[in-house]
């Protein structure tokens, strides 16, 4: 019987080995030796198409950036960026491990220099200036990505199962009446989903943004 033909090894498959090992374990047990073992290859073969550790987390963070959808030319300011975060938050749900890895790496791929330009190109169009273009992009990105590492570390992603663990919490909660009224009034009330609130701090920020340009003497400038 004829042995099956392994896939050539390429820059491609090792980084697709590498999102996968992120996706399901998490950053914090991706290794090498792990990789090649994904890969049914030697570790040291993998250093033949990336050459080092740090290449291939630069790689699979500009993956998660070519999967953001960059905000519409052909919408207003405000609706283009609302777009493009809530595609960043659905992608960053599928990669959970990617928030503290996203603007932290100092080689960025292509991806993710397309990625600010095109944000940068949208909130220029809105009017605002390089100041305020620079408060509300680190805004921004600091909601998105605050928000996406802790949806992604609540029970359940802060759905029902968040709304189980509060209701097993109910008797501790006794001595904090805030806190046991807003358990019992609003997380244990059916339909409760942390993730709802997303969208409504998406529209603050974009609303206050929206107002400050209206208000600045320097717009465009």
């Amino acid at each position: 019987m004829t042995a099956p033909v392994r896939p050539a090894l390429t820059r491609d498959r090792v980084l697709d080995g590498a999102l996968a090992i992120a996706d399901e374990m998490g950053m914090e047990r991706f290794t090498i030796r792990r990789l090649a073992e994904r890969l049914d290859t030697k570790p040291m073969s993998i250093y033949h198409h990336v050459s080092s550790k740090e290449e291939i987390v630069d790689g699979m963070v500009d993956r998660v950036f070519d999967e953001i959808e960059l905000p519409p030319e052909d919408m207003e300011w405000q609706g283009a960026i609302r777009r493009r975060c809530l595609s960043a938050r659905e992608v960053l749900r599928r990669h959970p491990w990617a928030p503290p890895f996203m603007e932290s790496r100092p080689r960025p791929g292509p991806a993710v220099l397309r990625h600010h330009d095109a944000v940068l190109a949208t909130l220029r169009r809105g009017g605002l200036s390089w100041e305020l273009t620079a408060h509300g992009y680190a805004t921004l990105d600091s909601f998105v990505y605050g928000f996406a590492l802790e949806e992604a570390n609540l029970p359940g992603g802060g759905g029902p199962e968040l709304a189980d663990v509060a209701e097993d919490l109910t008797e501790a909660l006794a001595g904090y009446p805030s806190l046991a009224a807003f358990t019992r009034d609003w997380v244990l009330q059916p339909g409760y989903s942390f993730g709802d609130s997303f969208e409504f701090g998406l529209d603050l920020i974009i609303d206050g943004l929206e107002r400050a340009a209206a208000r600045s003497p320097e717009q465009s400038l």
